[in-house]
């Protein structure tokens, strides 16, 4: 709880609110108990999410409007109607959701069941279904199967070893992001897989080589480290492929570039060709968001 309140408090969206930020959580910790299944909250524009207790990452979303602020207001200002955002680890679908509200597409990938279930309902309570390709498969470095936890929540990841035996799994078809992409030419790509991106990576040669990909938000939080893999690693592939790690400010609009991932988030935003994206951005209408507009 106080892990949360530290969140709520301490989130760019709630500085200046800070008592009415613990209102609204507390309201959410009554009202959703009186209520049952998933609750549609107002979201960024005119979208909505369906929001349940005990979906750590979406209410985070109705805590503070945007969970993941500085990745999704970049999204937000980076995107266009009809670009198309890739969504890999999409889990209920705050990430696809909030590309619709500026009717961009998205190619959005959840292996997990109950995640993906919530994912579609969230895609018919807001009428994107024309702009979002959904799909219940894994990504890794080669087409196949592989286990994954399923009652983790956001956490869910990839098992191997004595870990399936452990926790509940459920096995997934894998594909790799060159073939689930193909012959599209995404503007964004969001990689959220826990640990496994090294092998996302592996199998996305055509895909982080396409022109038209401008940027690549990337969880890089330290769980690459359960199956061996070393971060430093996937730093230098983005490298290989012409992007150099960014934070943003969206209160500025502006990039400020890092030496190495961003230690004060979960991901890192990846840039290529800085000045192409920075005027997207200083050119980005502005959303809103919890009656803020930014």
């Amino acid at each position: 709880m106080l892990s949360t309140l530290r969140f709520i408090v301490r989130h760019p969206l709630n500085r200046r609110h800070k008592i009415s930020a613990i209102r609204r959580w507390l309201n959410w910790q009554i009202g959703s108990r009186l209520v049952p299944g998933p609750v549609a909250v107002n979201f960024v524009n005119k979208t909505k999410l369906l929001v349940a207790p005990g979906m750590t990452g979406a209410t985070g979303n109705v805590y503070a409007g945007l969970h993941e602020f500085y990745d999704m207001a970049f999204a937000l200002h980076l995107l266009r109607r009809d670009d198309v955002f890739v969504d890999v680890g999409a889990n209920v679908g705050a990430y696809t959701v909030l590309a619709s509200s500026v009717e961009a597409k998205s190619i959005s990938i959840e292996p997990i069941k109950d995640a993906f279930d919530q994912l579609m309902l969230n895609v018919h309570l807001n009428d994107i279904c024309d702009l979002v390709d959904a799909r219940r498969i894994g990504v890794g470095s080669k087409k196949g199967t592989l286990k994954f936890t399923n009652a983790l929540d956001t956490t869910n990841h990839v098992v191997d070893g004595a870990e399936a035996t452990e926790t509940p799994v459920c096995e997934v078809d894998v594909e790799t992001l060159d073939s689930i992409v193909e012959a599209v030419e995404p503007v964004l790509v969001k990689i959220d897989v826990e640990g496994f991106e090294t092998e996302v990576i592996a199998g996305a040669d055509e895909v982080l080589s396409k022109k038209s990909l401008l940027a690549v938000i990337m969880e890089l939080n330290g769980s690459g480290r359960r199956y061996g893999y070393d971060e430093g690693n996937a730093l230098r592939s983005m490298t290989d492929y012409g992007f150099a790690p960014y934070a943003y400010d969206p209160y500025q609009r502006f990039l400020k570039e890092l030496n190495g991932k961003n230690h004060g988030a979960g991901n890192t935003l990846f840039v290529r060709d800085v000045a192409a994206v920075s005027q997207r951005l200083q050119a980005a209408p502005p959303f809103t968001v919890m009656g803020a507009s930014l």
